[in-house]
C-alpha cells in the first residue's frame, strides 16, 4: 500500500490508537489533596480556594486574585463590577470563543469587534481605535492561543480615550509582555482553568487586578452578593450571619477544583519547557511544507504560554477546504480542534448584528482556514512526529 496515500483516500492511517485533542493529566499530588479535601467535609469555597488565590497571585505578580468557576464567570463580574450596561459599548476581537462577546450582552452593553492581525490572530490596536464612540467604556484584548497582544499600544489608545482595560487571558496562564506577567498588566484580567487548558481544575477561572475595591466587589458579586462566604460564616471562628449587598451571581470556585488547581500550577514552569521543545520542532518541520502556514514568530520581549498549536491552511493550493482536512486528520487517527471560526460569522452575532464575512476579513480569512493540533506536554516524540507526518501526507496529496 503506497505510504503517501492518506487513510481518507484508502490509504493506512497514520496511527493505529487515535490520539485525541487534548487531554489533562493528573499525579499522585492532586489525588492526595482532593482525598484531603474529601475528608475535611468542605467541598465549596474555603481554605483550599484561598491557597489556590494566593499562590496564583504570587505566580502572575499581581496585588489580587480572585477564584471563580470560569474565565466566563470572571469577565462577567469584571464588566459587572465596573458598572458596564445598557448604552455602553465594549471593544473586543471577533476571533474569540463565544464567551468573551456573550459576557458583554450578559451586562446589557454592545460588543463592538476590532479586527485582527493576520499574521499573529490578535486583535490590531488600529482598528481598536477605528472604533472607539463616544459610548466605549472597555477594551478586551484576546491572548490568542497564548501570545500576549500588543499591551503598550493598547494602553496608550485607552488613557487616550479613558477606557478600562480588561485582559481575556483564558490561554495566557504562563505569557509575560515587556517583562511583566500578563495578569498584572492591565484593570483585569480573566484566566480559565477548563479541562483542556495549561493549569486545568475541570471548571475554574480566576480574575486579577492591583484594585483592592474591585477584587473586593467582585468576591461578594461572585457568591450571591453576600457580605460573608459561607466558609467565614461557619469556621471555627464561629458563626456570623450573612446580609445581602448586592444581587449577586454563583460563580465561586469549589475546594474541589482549587485542589487540583495548588498543583497544575506547581507543574506549568515545567511543562512549558516541553512545549517549547515540541512547538519548535514542529514549526521547524511545517515551514517545509508548501500549502500550510504555522504560527508566526514571537515578538520580542514577550512569553507566549504555548497553550494552543494551529496552523492555517493555504486554501488555494488546496484541493480540499479545512472541514475536509480536519476529516482527513480524523482518518489519520489525529484528533483536532478549531480556534476560533470568527464569531461575526455565527448565527446569532450576524443575525442581531447584521455582520457580513468580509466586515472583518483577516478575522474572517484565519476563521476559515484554521486547525489547532494535539499539543501538550504528555504527548510523546512519537505522538508529535506522527501529527507532522499526517499533516504532511494529507497536504501533499491534495496539493494542487
Amino acid at each position: 500500500m503506497n505510504a503517501k496515500i492518506p487513510a481518507i483516500a484508502g490509504g493506512k492511517p497514520i496511527r493505529s490508537k487515535f490520539l485525541i485533542f487534548g487531554a489533562p493529566r493528573f499525579f499522585q499530588a492532586e489525588l492526595k489533596e482532593v482525598l484531603d479535601t474529601l475528608r475535611s467535609g468542605w467541598w465549596g469555597t474555603g481554605p483550599k480556594t484561598l491557597r489556590f488565590e494566593e499562590d496564583f497571585k504570587k505566580y502572575v505578580q499581581v496585588k489580587e486574585s480572585v477564584a471563580v468557576n470560569s474565565a466566563t464567570a470572571a469577565m462577567h463580574l469584571g464588566l459587572n463590577t465596573l458598572g458596564i450596561g445598557p448604552g455602553d459599548e465594549v471593544i473586543t476581537t471577533p476571533l474569540t470563543f463565544v464567551s468573551t462577546a456573550n459576557v458583554i450582552i450578559h451586562v446589557g452593553a454592545k460588543p463592538v469587534f476590532a479586527d485582527v492581525d493576520r499574521l499573529t490572530g490578535n486583535i490590531n490596536p488600529q482598528e481598536i481605535e477605528k472604533k472607539i464612540t463616544k459610548k466605549t467604556k472597555v477594551i478586551i484584548p484576546v491572548h490568542l492561543h497564548g501570545r500576549p497582544c500588543d499591551m503598550d499600544e493598547i494602553a496608550l489608545i485607552a488613557k487616550k480615550h479613558k477606557l478600562f482595560i480588561m485582559e481575556d487571558a483564558a490561554h495566557a496562564t504562563e505569557s509575560w509582555y515587556h517583562g511583566r506577567k500578563i495578569g498584572s498588566i492591565s484593570d483585569m484580567t480573566a484566566f480559565s482553568f477548563y479541562v483542556t487548558k495549561n493549569v486545568a481544575t475541570g471548571e475554574g477561572g480566576m480574575l486579577t487586578t492591583n484594585n483592592q475595591k474591585w477584587a473586593d466587589e467582585v468576591r461578594i458579586r461572585r457568591l450571591h452578593g453576600i457580605s460573608k462566604d459561607a466558609w467565614k460564616r461557619y469556621s471555627a471562628a464561629g458563626f456570623q450571619p450573612y446580609e445581602s449587598v448586592y444581587p449577586g451571581f454563583k460563580y465561586n470556585m469549589t475546594d474541589l477544583a482549587a485542589s487540583l488547581g495548588i498543583h497544575q500550577l506547581k507543574r506549568v514552569e515545567k511543562n512549558l519547557l516541553i512545549r517549547n521543545k515540541y512547538w519548535k520542532l514542529m514549526t521547524k518541520e511545517f515551514r517545509k511544507i508548501d500549502g500550510i502556514i504555522p504560527p508566526a514568530p514571537d515578538e520580542p520581549n514577550i512569553v507566549h504560554a504555548r497553550h494552543l498549536y494551529a496552523i492555517n491552511l493555504e486554501l488555494e493550493k488546496l484541493k480540499i477546504n479545512r472541514n475536509q482536512f480536519i476529516d482527513a486528520l480524523q482518518k489519520e487517527n489525529i484528533g483536532t480542534g478549531v480556534h476560533f471560526t470568527a464569531l461575526h460569522t455565527h448565527k446569532y452575532y450576524r443575525e442581531t448584528y447584521g455582520f457580513k464575512p468580509n466586515d472583518f476579513p483577516n478575522a474572517y480569512w484565519i476563521g476559515e482556514r484554521t486547525i489547532s493540533l494535539p499539543f501538550y506536554p504528555h504527548m510523546s516524540l512519537k505522538d508529535v512526529n506522527d501529527v507532522i507526518a499526517a499533516v504532511s501526507r494529507i497536504v501533499h496529496f491534495y496539493h494542487i
